[in-house]
């Protein structure tokens, strides 16, 4: 199951003791609820999620959460793999900072790392930025980031972080059908009790793939 990583409430059980008290409850857990940093990460996701957050469709409107699952190999005398993922609850933090800020420090700078991530959508213009400097500073770092949709392309902003992107080692892909359906399979929660539900592809998600394939080879030529 996911985990919230958030700042603990201090709202105890009980009734208020008056209803002043009360009334500052209700405002310190009105705030409590939407904190300004907060990133949920697990193992797998909910599949309605991954079926609203996920399709590459054209026009994303509403979907302005990132999802980002990974797969991280460490290279040595004995290779290892870990996954998992994560979503950015809201805009103050995006899941490609989680990455760098919660997952990466946990890596030794001198095993090699082959990380590919599956995201939503493609990073923003910052993301981007800080995927680059990233990579140029850790040599030992290998990316590859699968993306559903390309994120705010026709931006000049946009494509320029892109191609820092590629120029700085970073392997950035479309997802195929087959990617949606490794995701599906690897990192969305299935119903207890049932058994694993096969992939069911969107009508129009080859075409949307062949859509943006074009795009992302015309920004990186």
């Amino acid at each position: 199951m996911a985990e919230k990583q958030e700042e603990p409430s201090n709202t105890q059980n009980g009734e208020p003791d008056n209803a002043e008290e009360g009334e500052e409850k209700k405002k310190k857990l009105k705030r409590e609820d939407l904190p300004p940093f907060e990133i949920v990460t697990g193992e797998r996701l909910p599949a309605m999620f991954f079926k609203f957050q996920f399709r590459n469709v054209e026009y994303s409107s509403g979907r302005n959460k990132t999802f980002l699952c990974y797969v991280l190999e460490t290279q040595g005398k004995e290779s290892v793999t870990s996954r998992g993922y994560l979503e950015d609850e809201h805009a103050a933090a995006h899941a490609e900072m989680a990455f760098f800020n919660t997952i990466l420090p946990k890596c030794d700078s001198s095993l090699r790392y082959n990380i590919t991530w599956y995201v939503s959508s493609s990073p923003c213009v910052t993301c981007a930025d800080r995927i680059s400097e990233t990579l140029k500073k850790n040599k030992n770092l290998r990316l590859t980031i699968m993306v559903g949709r390309l994120f705010m392309w026709e931006e000049a902003e946009m494509q320029a972080a892109l191609k820092k992107m590629k120029s700085a080692g970073c392997k950035l892909r479309i997802m195929k059908p087959q990617d949606f359906e490794y995701v599906w399979q690897n990192f969305v929660e299935q119903e207890e009790g049932e058994e694993a539900k096969a992939f069911v592809p969107w009508e129009d998600i080859q075409e949307n793939f062949q859509y943006y394939e074009e795009k992302l080879a015309e920004i990186l030529h």
